[in-house]
This record gives C-alpha cells, structure tokens and sequence, in this order.
C-alpha cells in the first residue's frame, strides 16, 4: 500500500516537474522578443554583459557557431529571414555632372516594387577599371545646410574617394531627402527592416554596374551611418571592407527605430549588442573611428580588443584597427574622414597620391559642393514614377 502510494507521489512529481518544464519553454518561445535601445545598460554592465558573451565561445569555431546564431537573429529580429525576392532594381540614372577628377549622378532603383533607394553615384572621371564601389549611408543628421546625404562633409567624403579611385554611392534613408519629399516619415516602425534591405539592394545595384569590382566592395558612415555600416557587414558577406564611424558601442544601442526599433538584439534564441554585431566582419578588414565626447569613447580599452581577440582567433587580427580622437566629437570631421581614406585606400587599392597636396597632407579643396536641390533623384524634370509607393497606401510591400 506504502508502495503504491510512494509511486503515485514520485508519478505526481514527475508529471508536475515536467509541466513546469514545458510551462517554462512555452514562456521562452512566446514572449515578445526584447527591444534593446538607446543607453540600454550601463558602462560597467556592458562590461560584465562582454565578459559574459567571451564566456561562450573558446575558439574558432565556437565563435562561428555564436555568429551564425547572432547573424540569424538580427535577420530574424529585422523580418529579413528568410531574404526577400531580388526584384528587378529597375534603375534610373540622370544628370550626370562632370567636376575635377570625378563626376556625380543622381539615382532610384526598387529595393522592393515600388520603393525607390535614391541618392547620388560619385564615379572617377579617368578611364579604366574595374573600380571598387563603396556604400555612404547617412546619419540623422538635421540641421539646415547639414543635412543628410546632402551634407558638404558627406559631399567631401564621396567626391574625395571617388577620385581616389571608387564609384560612391550616397542614398537616404527612410524619411531623408528624396523620401521626405514624397511624404514619409523618419521614424517608422519598420524603419530598420527597410534600411537593411535597402543597403542589401545597393550592393546589388553597384555589384550590377559593368566598371565595379565586385570583390572590393567598401562601406562607411557615421552615427545611424554607423549603424548601417556594421549592420550591412554583418548580413552581407560580399562587403569585403568598412569603416564605421562613431557608432560601436557596448551600452549604447542606437537610440533611433531604423538601429533599435525592431528586436536585433535580444530574442529567446539569441542575445548580443552592437560591439559582437561589428566583429561578424572578421576576418575582413574593419576600421573603428571613436571620438571622446560619445558614446564610443571607450573603444580603446572595451570594445575594440573584444573584436581584435575575435579576429585573433581567425589569425586575422591585423586585419582590424580603431583610431580614437578623444578631443573630438560626435561626427565624420576632416580627421575622421582622413583616417577613413588611408584604411580604404590600403584595403581596396585606391590611390592616395591623387588627393594629396605636395606637403603630404589630404587635399578636398577640389570638391564643389552641390546645392541640395541638385542632386535629388526626383524633381519636375524627372518626376517620381505613378508606382511608388505611398505613405498613406494600405499595404506595404515589406509586409
């Protein structure tokens, strides 16, 4: 009687401990994945959050497997996994302008039936190639006259590098520029979704013209640039070189719906932040730029040697550098930008010599900088295509 009143108990136990169990994992796999943004944690908890993540992972292919897992999540967390159909891009490419050493065109293409990717093509005037292309997405910068892709600094950037040898093409983000003036706003809630995708579609748009290298293909930009940058290397392997800029940042997760605003970065399946998303570059070349009145301002010590030991585990780690400006701030300034030409020209074979003054240093007083309703992709003589889509339609094509 004992016996079987015994067995009953431990039958009990054994039934409450496996619903419990199942309770548990039902709980895990059905909560909403967490959103991590803004100044998520603390300086000292980011701290203990890398140590934590250094925990899983002894090896090469330990870390592969941390990656894989890292990469599937942010495309899962983005509603990128699977990926998209590559429809057709459809590009219109208009108004080519003629300046020294480099020409500027103004473009669209369809990342998604509908939505245009629009910006400005900085090609090298001399003839040859195949040239490596180089992606500058844009940061929310707002100010009047510093404004988006058609800020005199990203002017600069692109004209500089084209000369050196790239075709550069600057595009706008979601709300930015030619977007606004159809009507959309910034800060979607897909935001991020959108942006991706769009930066993916721009590889394929520079990868698709005949004088572009496709195994040297670059990326920069800072601040939400920034976030573009590491986020497109991340995704995208065919991204062989890139330089972002005043973004990576072990507390600090973006504060914006395009870096932020969907689940990136912490799920039931995965957990990481910013600095493990910028090291699933390596082993291929990455340059962090980190200035001392941000957020990035202890990439000298905390964020940059967790990527170098992971680009030392592929025997790769002088394939990763950082240049700190400590008295400088938030921005991608003259110096910024010369750190940025020097590390793109060593890894994608541009040439230097082309931008540079007899005393050595780098030369842009060559740029012409170009009024901001120049370099629009729409405008009454090139008006927006009937199929666009709007802001106000019912169902978007991302959905």
């Amino acid at each position: 009687m004992n016996s079987d009143k015994n067995s009953r108990h431990v039958r009990s136990a054994v039934i409450l401990a496996v619903s419990l169990i199942a309770a548990a994992s039902y709980a895990q796999h059905n909560q909403p994945p967490e959103l991590c943004q803004g100044n998520y944690q603390t300086e000292e908890a980011a701290k203990e959050q890398l140590a934590k993540f250094a925990e899983t992972y002894h090896d090469l292919a330990q870390w592969k497997a941390r990656a894989e897992n890292i990469r599937t999540g942010i495309l899962r967390g983005a509603e990128l996994l699977p990926l998209p159909d590559r429809t057709p891009l459809n590009p219109i490419i208009h108004s080519k302008r003629q300046f020294a050493g480099y020409t500027v065109e103004n473009v669209a293409f369809e990342s998604f039936p509908g939505v245009f990717v629009t910006g400005n093509l900085y090609r090298p005037d001399s003839p040859g190639g195949p040239f490596p292309a180089i992606l500058c997405p844009h940061g929310h910068f707002n100010a009047e006259g510093d404004y988006g892709r058609f800020r005199p600094n990203m002017q600069r950037r692109c004209a500089t590098l084209a000369k050196m040898g790239a075709v550069v093409f600057a595009y706008d983000m979601v709300g930015y520029g030619d977007w606004k003036n159809a009507g959309w706003e910034h800060n979607i809630p897909k935001a991020l979704k959108i942006q991706l995708w769009n930066s993916i579609r721009t590889v394929d748009f520079l990868t698709s013209l005949k004088e572009v290298d496709p195994k040297r293909i670059g990326v920069t930009g800072a601040s939400g640039g920034g976030t573009q940058t590491f986020l497109l290397a991340a995704v995208d392997d065919r991204v062989t070189v890139s330089v972002p800029t005043v973004m990576v940042s072990a507390h600090f997760f973006g504060g914006c719906n395009c870096e932020s605003g969907m689940p990136i970065h912490k799920s039931p399946s995965h957990e990481t932040n910013n600095v493990e998303i910028a090291a699933l570059a390596a082993p291929r070349p990455m340059l962090l730029i980190s200035d001392g009145q941000d957020w990035t301002k202890n990439t000298a010590h905390v964020e940059f040697p967790y990527i170098r030991n992971i680009y030392g585990l592929y025997g790769a780690g002088d394939n990763v550098e950082y240049v700190h400006l400590t008295d400088e701030g938030h921005d991608y300034g003259y110096s910024k930008r010369i750190a940025a030409y020097e590390f793109l020209a060593k890894h994608l074979g541009l040439s230097l010599i082309k931008v540079k003054k007899p005393d050595g240093s780098i030369d842009e007083t060559f740029v012409t900088i170009q009024p901001q309703e120049d370099l629009y992709a729409f405008d009454d003589s090139h008006p927006r295509p009937t199929a666009a889509v709007k802001p106000d339609d019912k169902h978007m094509p991302w959905d």
